[in-house]
């Protein structure tokens, strides 16, 4: 993997990836770009969209196309916490009679998870994914288990204005690497949608890329070069964001809080996941800015004036893009 062929024998697989998924998938470039790059960097994603646009059908198809175990959990109002991680169960060793607990596996344990709408389970339960999304393990009854590498959670959730949605907790909120938004077809997307889904032809998607793959690409993403004039930029631009530090001044009129240093570390990955999937190996302002709305996102606060004046984080993202300035060696 280390020489150059290997290199370039692993990212050849990338656009099969997206023509495999492609078979599946119609449109959503944008979407299914952002759903790659948080793979790539090693994180997870959350996907927002209304019902019916292809979450769910887009995350099994990814599982597919790569190879790798895949685990569906449907979150509902009665979901319990054990039912994501796994339980203890009592056995019985019928050789000597000794009773002894045994550790089952819940469906977190696997390459790919698909956390079907998040927000309609109550913040308990929601929860029980923190260390497996911050740590990559699960700890029960004093043990911890490792999870498989590599582990991606997905999780989708309807807009939280519709009835019967529980809004994540912000601790929850900043582990996912980003906030993924998914609209509406184009008129030409969605007609095509229709041909392609009301027939008896049903396509074959084949694996692309296998779990050890995918790890050595998380790997390489970490080797993408980044100056330190882009690395000066990306914090500057985060603690634009905090009403405290900001130097704009709609920030402290709009904001409550701003992003951690976690939205640095995420707008770095993903700026290089994003290199790569582009066949480069150094990241470019363009990467930077690009990501900075599905990674700023949902790691601001706005508050009452926002609301009124219906200023969301996207016009934020937007108008920080405008008031930062690039360092000038960037723009020779």
């Amino acid at each position: 993997m280390n020489t150059e062929e290997g290199i370039n024998n692993l990212l050849a697989k990338l656009p099969a990836l997206r023509t495999e998924i492609g078979k599946i998938i119609v449109g959503q470039e944008k979407v299914l770009d952002e759903v790659l790059i948080t793979l790539l960097a090693g994180g997870h994603g959350l996907l927002e969209g209304v019902p019916g646009l292809a979450k769910t059908l887009l995350v099994r198809t990814l599982a597919s196309a790569t190879d790798c175990a895949f685990r569906r959990i449907q979150f509902t109002p009665d979901l319990m916490p054990t039912d994501i991680l796994g339980t203890e169960i009592l056995e019985e060793d019928h050789a000597t009679g000794k009773r002894f607990f045994k550790f089952n596996e819940g469906p977190v344990f696997a390459n790919i998870v698909l956390a079907d709408e998040i927000n309609r389970t109550p913040p308990k339960t929601q929860a029980a994914l923190l260390e497996a999304m911050q740590e990559f393990e699960v700890t029960y009854a004093g043990k911890t288990y490792p999870l498989p590498q590599p582990f991606f959670i997905l999780a989708t959730q309807n807009p939280i204005e519709q009835a019967g949605t529980y809004p994540l907790p912000e601790a929850q909120l900043d582990r996912f690497l980003l906030y993924i938004r998914i609209q509406y077809p184009t008129e030409q997307e969605e007609l095509a949608i229709l041909t392609g889904t009301t027939g008896n032809h049903q396509h074959q998607v084949n694996p692309a890329l296998t779990a050890a793959d995918l790890v050595q690409l998380q790997q390489l993403v970490r080797d993408v070069s980044i100056s330190p004039d882009l690395v000066e930029y990306v914090n500057l631009l985060v603690r634009a964001t905090r009403p405290i530090t900001s130097p704009v001044a709609f920030v402290k009129e709009y904001v409550r809080w701003g992003a951690g240093p976690r939205a640095g570390q995420a707008l770095i990955l993903t700026a290089k996941a994003r290199a790569l999937l582009r066949g480069r190996f150094a990241v470019t302002a363009q990467d930077v800015q690009t990501l900075a709305y599905p990674v700023l996102r949902h790691r601001i606060v706005t508050g009452f004036n926002a609301e009124a004046d219906g200023v969301d984080t996207d016009w934020v993202v937007t108008e920080l893009l405008a008031a930062i300035k690039l360092p000038s060696p960037i723009l020779r």
